[in-house]
């Protein structure tokens, strides 16, 4: 049986992440029929030829890329890369605690013109003015979106502090 999906003409209003463990292209073109705008590439689960075709079928989509980085080799790699939005994983996914630490050491060394995106660890204004103040464009929240009994208020918070 033959599958055909069907890609959005336009991108969504509001910029939509794929946040998944993408491995292979396919995953590129469903995110993009069910109206993603942009993938994850996680720098350090792939080997520099998988980066490439997950870009590839990004570009091929019309989809962002966000490159997630942990460390100075993950940057490394992603600029190698061409990445344009990089984000910095405050959580390291081995212990499971989160040092905003991270990105005020990683962001600083982003190439001009990237985006930067601080990922983890935000639970609130606090978290997002510093992350802010260390040259973060974006956040990715999910933890604390789930947590809190009222999501408008916390982003407004977010957003004021930012």
């Amino acid at each position: 049986m033959a599958v055909t999906t069907r890609f959005r003409s336009e991108p969504p209003a509001v910029p939509c992440l794929r946040k998944d463990f993408m491995v292979h292209p396919i995953q590129v073109r469903e995110a993009r029929a069910a109206g993603a705008s942009a993938i994850l590439i996680i720098v350090r689960a792939l080997n520099d030829d998988e980066i490439r075709q997950l870009q590839d079928a990004a570009q091929a989509a019309g989809l962002d890329a966000l490159f997630e980085i942990h460390n100075e080799a993950d940057l490394a790699r992603a600029v190698r890369h061409g990445a344009r939005i990089i984000g910095v994983n405050n959580r390291d996914l081995a212990v499971f605690t989160t040092d905003l630490g991270l990105s005020e050491r990683l962001i600083p060394q982003f190439p001009a013109g990237v985006i930067a995106v601080s990922e983890s660890g935000i639970h609130g204004p606090a978290e997002a003015a510093r992350a802010r103040a260390a040259g973060a464009q974006a956040l990715l929240v999910g933890e604390a979106l789930m947590r809190t009994p009222d999501t408008a208020a916390l982003l407004d918070a977010l957003a004021r502090a930012g």
